[in-house]
């Protein structure tokens, strides 16, 4: 809840919405992205960008026609249903807790070196354990606090993020080696084949849409300025995907993410493959920080985003004991399961992408038509008319189709 002296922000709005964002896609994609390397990589980009705005801005258009507070439970079940809305609450939920697993995996491997130089531990085995509960229970005590806390610590969060990219990049981007951007010296030049394998999880690292209402809770019904942080967070995030993208490719050459995704390509493993190439280890200490920095300003986006449909699902209020009872189903599940498999970072993030397509476009998409239809007195409208609906109905069919044939390996897979 605001103070009285707590005014809602632009900045700190946006700043949610980038934190969300990225994190998995800063992590997840430079692996993901080997097989078909630079230019597609860019071009997919830039169509999910504007694939996962455009449903953003259409869940924005439905949630204010409600009171804020209301979160995907509430939308789906008045405007489609009772069956649409038990998929929709499975595949949010589904998406939410993943992430917030793999956040806690990413989150661990980035924290074990701390925990193991601090206390001395030389073994592994419960090391990586500690690091991502300690992670994870230090991360979800900010979002029970309140959505406040989570807006002013993002801010402080991603200004680290910003300080450490930009000496991490510039480094990176200083050394980086031509053969290895252009990919001139690899054997293997197939790239477009790959493309379909990666669809999924580009979706997934623009997937912010459970912070829609949230934000529609923390502003109240100000389309402008929630439009406003839709469109800079995204945009941030884009940017800082086609600079990692960029230094990564060209620091990695793309022969050497086969044995990024043969260790299991959690953070870690894509940390060291960047590091070795680099000359000062200075630099390779800000790429930790500013890995850390992005999966945890992630977990405090998808963590609240999960917060407040949890709460509304459940009918919990905002009480100290309402939060109280909020936090442990929101954040239990995810980190027992962390704790029975605690490397399962790149995994996950894939895992999320069928999910996450139905309810941060399939739906949305859906829900825009149906308030439309039913004469909703809209105070925003989405930009394209039908063709936006449409648009991003034929965009989701074909990820989540894509996704599919992944999993039952009928599309080929870099490693």
């Amino acid at each position: 809840m605001l103070g009285l002296n707590e005014k809602p922000s632009v900045l700190g709005g946006t700043m949610i919405v980038a934190g969300t964002a990225i994190g998995a896609g800063m992590l997840a994609l430079p692996t993901i992205s080997a097989g078909m390397w630079l230019w597609y990589s860019i071009a997919l980009l830039f169509i999910s960008w504007m694939m996962m705005l455009f449903s953003s801005q259409a869940l924005l258009e439905v949630n204010l026609n409600y009171k804020p507070g209301a979160s995907f439970h509430t939308l789906v079940q008045d405007n489609l249903g009772k069956f649409w809305n038990l998929i929709n609450g499975l595949s949010v939920a589904f998406v939410l807790y993943i992430l917030i697993y793999a956040y806690i995996s990413g989150g661990g491997s980035v924290v074990e070196p701390i925990f193991k130089s601090f206390f001395g531990i030389d073994s592994s085995n419960y090391t990586r354990l500690l690091s991502g509960i300690f992670f994870a229970l230090f991360l979800s005590g900010c979002v029970w606090w309140s959505t406040y806390a989570v807006d002013r610590i993002s801010v402080i969060m991603i200004g680290g993020m910003v300080l450490t990219f930009i000496f991490a990049m510039s480094g990176m981007l200083g050394e980086i080696k031509i053969d290895f951007l252009l990919n001139s010296t690899s054997t293997e030049n197939n790239y477009t084949i790959y493309i379909f394998a990666a669809l999924s999880t580009y979706l997934t690292s623009f997937c912010f849409h459970a912070s829609v209402p949230s934000l529609v809770k923390y502003f109240g019904k100000d389309p402008i300025s929630i439009n406003k942080c839709l469109l800079y967070g995204t945009f941030i995030a884009f940017f800082a995907y086609v600079v990692w993208i960029i230094a990564s490719d060209g620091n990695i050459a793309r022969e050497g993410f086969k044995q990024v995704i043969a260790e299991g390509g959690n953070v870690d493993d894509l940390l060291r493959a960047a590091g070795a190439g680099l000359n000062s280890s200075l630099l390779i200490k800000a790429l930790e920080i500013f890995s850390f920095l992005a999966v945890a300003t992630s977990f405090l986006g998808a963590g609240l985003g999960l917060f407040d449909y949890m709460a509304d699902l459940c009918g919990f209020d905002d009480s100290r004991l309402g939060r109280t009872k909020t936090l442990l189903v929101t954040f239990l599940p995810p980190l027992i399961f962390a704790s029975i498999y605690p490397d399962g970072f790149l995994y996950a993030i894939g895992w999320a992408g069928l999910a996450a397509t139905i309810w941060s476009v399939i739906i949305p998409a859906l829900l825009l038509k149906a308030s439309r239809e039913k004469g909703s007195p809209n105070t925003y409208r989405v930009k394209g008319g039908m063709l936006t609906i449409y648009m991003l109905l034929i965009f989701g069919v074909i990820v989540a189709v894509c996704h599919i044939l992944l999993v039952f390996e009928k599309l080929p897979m870099y490693q």
